[in-house]
């Protein structure tokens, strides 16, 4: 791997906004710079890079990243070149132990290549038999589906027989066929055609690759649906089958149609509605998530009216909480128990299923309330306490502000609570007056409030270094941005992160990175919070949280204490906690 003093230095003596404006012109705006993302097609610009803090954010798709990142993600280079490219414009050299890593990128792009010329080959030779099967074109005619929309689609037909591919490889046996996952090979080594006798469904990334296939028998059978296993091309968490074919209606539109399955998605297209797309045969995944806000404002899960469909439902509303933002909306919609998406636009058309579409999807929050409410009985104290043990975690995992708000206010509303009652039950604040551990800054003649553990986070996004000499509790001991807050300090400390851009680069595919995001958007929407505190300030908020935090567990053991008793540990814990605290009961 390429050292990560070196990544700190190219950053140090990079500047994002050099290297941005090689491939998009930007206008300054304040002490940042603007312009229409290059990610993603808009009339007004939402693309701001920071000078100060050396990264960049799409306020409209949520694209972010450091020079690395961009280099990567708009250029098209992979990490190894895009450091190295980044060097050579500094006058650096990339040391040589990048030369393995450099190799291994080579040798993973030639692999890709021949595994897409593989999927090409198989795309074209399936569509060639759809064309001489009158059963599975009779088929398709019988769903509703021309011939036009049979080939925007690329649908195809694997004919009946084991070794059907061996007309168009010649060599059956090239372990290529293998790793693409077009052939099953049995224990003895003997192989044969992973799909037979269906109608196939390729399965193309956004540049229009196709990756993977899904394959649906004709009669009856099982698997009723047959999708290509996950090969160095497909990773089914990360695709979205339609994607490449809906992107300008979803553009259009501004909004995404999410259903279930690949006959969903082409019916939908067939009757006009052509901003559908599906998952693959797995629940809604956060990349999923990303991939969506990236094309459209509006996300709108579309799912059977049974029991399979609301268990779909409910896993994709855990999934997509945490990737929620401010300014995207997410809905669902429960079509009748008799109908998925295919029959109901047959049987009422693009005109009755965009109806339903506009009076009965329900917002994700008043879906999630809903769903609560029926699991509880709200007209009795315990009913309710039960509701907001089941919601505490769901409401927690909410990073967008606004809505994060919104939904605790409504939550406390259902439980017969005010939301400073029930923040300061979350642990989220303390005190009878609520606003102990909030933070407030300027901005222009408004003044915006952060809870303490968001602000503390904010000023280590921008001065890593404060991180040093912080001591909090483990995060396990933590919840919420507090428990955030924990893990970053750790990471921090770990890896030596000094200024934002390296801190970003660090966080770079890790889980903690992709839950830190929404924080770079708040930094940039609020230009006053880009200047990271003094030392002394940070040091002073970093004891107002322990202390709050150890009021809180020594609360929490006190009542322990007379219901049920404690444990010799914990009687321990509790004298330490009587001597650092005044109690507060």
């Amino acid at each position: 791997m390429i050292p990560q003093d070196f990544i700190d230095q190219l950053l140090s003596r990079t500047d994002i906004v050099d290297v941005v404006e090689r491939y998009v012109p930007l206008k300054k705006a304040g002490r940042d710079y603007m312009a229409c993302c290059p990610f993603h097609k808009e009339k007004s610009p939402s693309f701001s890079v920071s000078q100060t803090k050396q990264f960049y954010h799409c306020f409209g798709c949520g694209a972010h990243g450091t020079a690395i990142t961009f280099m990567m993600e708009h250029a098209g280079y992979g990490f190894v070149d895009a450091v190295k490219e980044l060097a050579q414009l500094a006058g650096m050299q990339v040391p040589q132990v990048a030369a393995e890593l450099a190799a291994k990128e080579a040798e993973t792009r030639r692999t890709v290549n021949s595994l897409s010329e593989v999927m090409v080959e198989a795309a074209r030779f399936y569509k060639q038999q759809l064309k001489s099967s009158p059963v599975a074109v009779e088929y398709l005619k019988r769903r509703g589906l021309t011939g036009e929309i049979a080939g925007r689609f690329g649908l195809g037909y694997a004919p009946a027989g084991w070794n059907g591919l061996q007309a168009v490889f010649s060599d059956y046996l090239d372990p290529k066929l293998d790793e693409a996952g077009l052939l099953i090979v049995r224990d003895d080594g003997t192989r044969y055609d992973r799909f037979r006798e269906r109608v196939m469904f390729p399965i193309r990334d956004v540049r229009g690759r196709v990756i993977a296939f899904g394959g649906r028998i004709l009669d009856k059978g099982e698997p009723k649906y047959l999708n290509s296993p996950e090969t160095p091309l497909f990773e089914k968490g990360r695709e979205l089958y339609g994607l490449f074919e809906a992107r300008e209606a979803i553009r259009e539109v501004n909004r995404v149609l999410v259903v279930e399955g690949y006959m969903d998605v082409v019916a939908l297209a067939q009757h006009g509605v052509s901003y559908a797309v599906a998952t693959l045969g797995t629940a809604t995944t956060a990349t999923h998530v990303h991939k969506l806000f990236r094309h459209a404002d509006r996300v709108i899960f579309c799912f059977d009216g049974d029991k399979a469909g609301r268990r779909a439902a409910w896993r994709a509303l855990e999934n997509v909480l945490p990737e929620l933002r401010d300014g995207k909306r997410v809905d669902f919609l429960f079509l009748p128990s008799e109908h998925d998406p295919d029959s109901y636009i047959r049987e009422y058309g693009r005109e009755g299923f965009e109806a339903i579409l506009d009076a009965e999807t329900v917002p994700l929050s008043a879906y999630l309330t809903r769903e609560l409410s029926q699991r509880v009985d709200l007209g009795s104290d315990e009913g309710r306490a039960e509701f907001l043990n089941l919601a505490k975690p769901l409401a927690l995992a909410v990073k967008a502000q606004a809505l994060s708000i919104l939904l605790r206010k409504k939550l406390a509303e259902m439980a017969h609570l005010d939301v400073d009652e029930l923040d300061r039950l979350w642990g989220l604040r303390r005190g009878l007056s609520g606003r102990q551990g909030v933070r407030s800054k300027a901005i222009g003649s408004r003044r915006v409030e952060v809870s303490l553990p968001r602000w503390l986070l904010r000023a280590l996004m921008l001065d890593p270094a404060l991180a040093r000499d912080t001591v909090l509790p483990p995060p396990a001991q933590l919840a919420g941005d507090a428990q955030l807050l924990g893990e970053l300090v750790c990471f921090i400390q770990t890896t030596g992160a000094s200024d934002s851009a390296g801190l970003l680069e660090r966080l770079r595919d890790t889980d903690l990175g992709q839950r830190i995001e929404p924080l770079v958007a708040e930094l940039l929407v609020d230009p006053a919070a880009l200047q990271a505190p003094p030392a002394e300030e940070f040091a002073g908020a970093i004891d107002q949280l322990g202390a709050r935090i150890a009021g809180e567990r020594f609360d929490r053991l006190k009542q322990k204490d007379a219901e049920q008793g404690l444990s010799p540990d914990e009687k321990r814990e509790l004298l330490d906690l009587l001597v650092r605290i005044r109690p507060t009961s």
